[in-house]
């Protein structure tokens, strides 16, 4: 009998430590595990390294000064193109920052979950990549092509954390949206990976609404299992739900002002899970009055 890996977001997040290395699954401002996100900030850790492909997850690490090292290669909230907290912490030297091609974290991730120190790839070569990033090597095929590669390092994790839309108790995780980003990768990079996700279900249930393919995560990689109604919010998780935009504006708008952040902090994110749900309700009613 496989173990019932079932916890909550603060009994997740308590498992992890200052300093350590996190991913943080999803892309942009799509299914980001916010409500984990949240338990972290709640958690008070810090001196983060962060990867991602960057959404309001690193927006609100950014804002409480959480993140010292961040590698991604965008932080954007999708319909409002650059995240205002990171571009903020950008500006004030608030965190490092590693920016790669798209396709260079995914392969950074990629050797990670084959053990690997790095994986040769063509991309980011005749850019400024290279040029941000004097670090980077190179590597020369050793075939008769004599190609030469860029040697992308491994971006070992030493948690994940991911939001799919179901689970079982065991681990294994299903998304049923158009787009799986790379959460897998993600979990498969890590030491422990914790998935959140809209409802946990028997595992039969997983034959209902996708097919073999959107079985995205596999219970081997997965420390722990968090059911987390709404736990993207304010990002989309597909077909579950769209993005917040109203909310999402609203973020936007109090990060531009110091004041402002001060009370979006005190409504939203003073409190647990059930009073930032709670929060958002009363948003909304006023929204629409």
């Amino acid at each position: 009998m496989t173990a019932d890996k079932r916890m909550t977001a603060d009994e997740a997040v308590a498992r992890l430590a200052d300093g350590m290395t996190i991913g943080i699954g999803g892309w942009g401002s799509r299914r980001k595990p916010m409500a984990l996100v949240r338990a972290v900030l709640r958690a008070g850790l810090t001196d983060l390294t962060v990867v991602s492909y960057g959404g309001p997850d690193i927006g609100l690490l950014a804002a409480a000064g959480r993140i010292r090292k961040l590698v991604t290669a965008f932080v954007s909230l999708d319909s409002i193109p650059l995240e205002p907290h990171f571009r903020a912490a950008r500006q004030r030297g608030g965190l490092e920052l590693v920016e790669l091609d798209e396709s260079m974290v995914m392969w950074g991730l990629t050797a990670a979950a084959h053990r690997l120190p790095f994986l040769p790839v063509r991309a980011g070569l005749g850019s400024d990549v290279m040029t941000l990033n004097p670090d980077l090597r190179t590597v020369t095929s050793p075939y008769e092509d004599g190609e030469e590669l860029v040697a992308v390092p491994a971006l070992a994790l030493d948690a994940a954390l991911v939001h799919l839309n179901r689970a079982d108790a065991r681990g294994n995780a299903q998304y049923l949206g158009p787009d799986p980003y790379f959460d897998d990768l993600f979990c498969e990079a890590a030491k422990e990976a914790y998935v959140s996700c809209e409802r946990i279900v028997d595992s039969e249930e997983f034959a209902d609404g996708g097919g073999p393919q959107t079985l995205l995560v596999q219970r081997h990689c997965v420390t722990g299992v968090v059911e987390a109604p709404g736990g993207a919010h304010f990002t989309s998780c597909a077909p579950d739900y769209g993005r917040d935009e109203a909310f999402q504006a609203a973020y936007a708008r109090a990060a531009a002002d110091p004041a402002a952040w001060q009370e979006f902090v005190a409504r939203f994110l003073s409190g647990d899970e059930d009073e930032y749900r709670a929060a958002v309700a009363s948003f909304r009613t006023r929204a629409a009055s």
